[in-house]
């Protein structure tokens, strides 16, 4: 599994925006020049966060995004989904139907459950604000 840009630069974003909450609606501008991203870069990804119920806007004057719910509430696991899609690690778990015609004797599946498993839980278990007292406390994350 590899993460695009747009994971990535989603992740910062908010992120950004949860830095930053005490100010209100930010602008996209400000968020763009703080992470060094394109600002239209970053309008291709709002639609996406917004759609998921991530991120709030406000348009006119002092107008812009703000996280629509508290830091504590988004995992990377959630931002990474709605970004990226599927986080399975193998195209036969993609989907909860399992379309392989070979699932029921893979002998290799377990493997790629487990390892879906691992992904998952890790990064569900990170939040915005996990991100923000690591950066302020310098803590590591580990498998």
């Amino acid at each position: 599994m590899k993460i695009s840009t747009r994971g990535r630069y989603a992740t910062r974003m908010l992120l950004d925006l949860a830095q930053h909450m005490q100010s209100g609606f930010i602008a996209l501008k400000d968020i763009a020049e703080r992470q060094g991203i394109s600002k239209k870069y970053l309008e291709q990804i709002i639609p996406l966060l917004r759609k998921a119920g991530i991120l709030r806007t406000n348009r006119g004057f002092q107008g812009g995004y703000q996280l629509s719910k508290p830091p504590h509430e988004i995992s990377i696991g959630e931002i990474l989904r709605v970004t990226e899609g599927s986080l399975a690690p193998v195209s036969c778990l993609e989907d909860d139907n399992m379309t392989c015609a070979r699932s029921a004797e893979c002998p290799t599946l377990p493997v790629w459950e487990g390892l879906q498993r691992v992904i998952s839980e890790y990064l569900d278990g990170i939040s915005l604000a996990d991100l923000l007292a690591q950066a302020t406390h310098g803590d590591d994350y580990i498998i």
